[in-house]
């Protein structure tokens, strides 16, 4: 009897050391895979994080290459922005946002700052964000839309991960000058935004 408790005990522990040793060999190859995906972070939520957000970035910007109508393509359109400082030109993306603000144009809005990164000024009414990306990470120069609050921006700087930004366009003058000017005025400015024809 104490044979056969010995044997059958003995199978069990066979089978969970088998068992437990498989199970860590399939966590570690998913950690190795993160890791090497993201080795600068040790936050999983992180790296799953920032790879949808890439992966939502190239389907919208894929969206918007294979999708646009010709018809209404905005392709190598390009806006005006005149202020006291002098004007500023900038190459709009081809995406349902930029095509709504185009149809508005031309506008004269009042910008004013905001947290030392961006002017911005808020729209009475909304526009379009069909297809749009869940959020993008603004770089100086970017022409941009939040949809949350209805503003169009003017980036100066750059800014982390926004949910609810659109890119419209990008400055296509000097950012580094166009960064120092917009950085340097403090009061709010009137701005006409115009289509270059």
């Amino acid at each position: 009897m104490s044979k056969l408790l010995s044997a059958t005990f003995s199978l069990t522990l066979i089978f969970a050391v088998a068992a437990c040793g498989g199970n860590q060999s399939g966590n570690s190859a998913f950690d190795e895979a993160e890791t090497v995906e993201n080795p600068s972070t040790n936050d999983k939520r992180d790296v799953s994080i920032a790879g949808q957000e890439e992966n939502r970035g190239h389907s919208a910007a894929k969206r918007g290459q294979d999708a646009p109508d010709e018809d209404n393509s905005i392709e190598n359109t390009k806006i005006r922005l005149i202020f006291d400082h002098g004007e500023v030109i900038v190459n709009m993306y081809d995406n349902p946002t930029s095509r709504d603000l185009l149809s508005r144009l031309p506008l004269t809005l009042t910008f004013e700052d905001f947290s030392g990164f961006e002017k911005m000024s808020i729209l009475e009414e909304g526009l379009s964000t069909e297809g749009a990306p869940e959020g993008v990470t603004p770089k100086a120069g970017d022409f941009a839309y939040y949809a949350p609050w209805k503003d169009i921006t003017i980036f100066y700087d750059d800014w982390r991960y926004s949910p609810g930004l659109i890119r419209l366009g990008k400055v296509e003058s000097d950012v580094e000058e166009l960064s120092s000017k917009l950085a340097s005025m403090k009061d709010d400015f009137t701005v006409t935004i115009e289509k270059v024809e």
